[in-house]
């Protein structure tokens, strides 16, 4: 496959000197026209290689051109995130033909606080301000379809992971966590989805995806969910040689069906 390294912008907006970055693997063979914009975890205080590089390498050698987003996380807080990750959709969007991708298959996918990520951009429509500053900002930021791997849904409540909304809101957090939470953003426009979590997940609570899953359903947006009954936090692909690993690496497999059957 095919490696490099793009910045999001020439000049970053938000008054900020980190550069987000945006690196695609590009498949040199048996190329598919679907591609997938990759968010890491990491609590909105780093990401994850293993939920970025590590699904993307695995996406290409399927056929999928993948692009990893390197977004802003703590001490950058809210609105950059998300920013970065729109910025990401219509990067692979406007340079479509350059990477030989169909720029109406583009799917985001994130794990734990990327998943909350990859839902927000999938459900928050309002303006941010440094947007439509050049031609990519005047592509589409709405995504084809979400995965989201374990993802963080709520951000205040008895089920939320409140560590990820204080890196993303900091000082807003206590008076507007509501506005983030994607299973109240919910929409008939909030695109198709592919979800997984463990059951037993100490750290990110199942019912985050359950509920999120539930939303999509009384908006009549087709999702497909897998709850694996065994298995902590942060699996990834879950590639380690035990029985509950290799139970849980069933998810890759799934998500290979899932893509080839919504792209018919």
């Amino acid at each position: 496959m095919q490696v490099e390294t793009f910045q999001l912008w020439k000049n970053t907006p938000g008054m900020c000197e980190e550069v987000p970055t945006i690196t695609a693997y590009i498949p040199e063979r048996g190329k598919k026209q679907g591609a997938v914009v990759i968010l890491p975890g990491g609590g909105y205080c780093h990401r994850a290689p293993h939920e970025g590089m590590g699904y993307a390498e695995f996406l290409a050698v399927h056929g999928y051109s993948s692009f990893v987003v390197e977004y802003r996380v703590s001490p950058h807080e809210f609105p950059l995130p998300l920013l970065d990750a729109r910025r990401g959709i219509r990067y692979v969007r406007y340079y479509a033909e350059k990477f030989g991708i169909d720029k109406n298959k583009v799917a985001i996918m994130g794990s734990s606080a990327g998943g909350h990520l990859a839902a927000l951009t999938s459900t928050y429509f309002d303006t941010i301000d440094y947007e439509g500053k050049d031609e990519i900002d005047k592509e589409d930021f709405l995504p084809n379809a979400q995965i989201l791997c374990y993802p963080v849904i709520d951000l205040h409540t008895p089920i939320a992971h409140e560590g990820s909304g204080m890196c993303l809101l900091g000082a807003r957090y206590d008076s507007d966590f509501e506005k983030f939470i994607p299973r109240l953003l919910a929409s008939e426009n909030t695109p198709q989805a592919f979800i997984w979590h463990t059951f037993e997940d100490d750290a990110v609570d199942v019912r985050n995806s359950l509920g999120y899953a539930a939303a999509l359903r009384e908006k009549g947006v087709p999702t497909e969910l897998h709850v694996f009954p065994n298995g902590g936090h942060g699996k990834g692909r879950s590639e380690a040689d035990d029985k509950i690993s290799r139970h849980i690496y069933q998810w890759n497999g799934l998500l290979l069906k899932w893509l080839e059957y919504i792209e018919q």
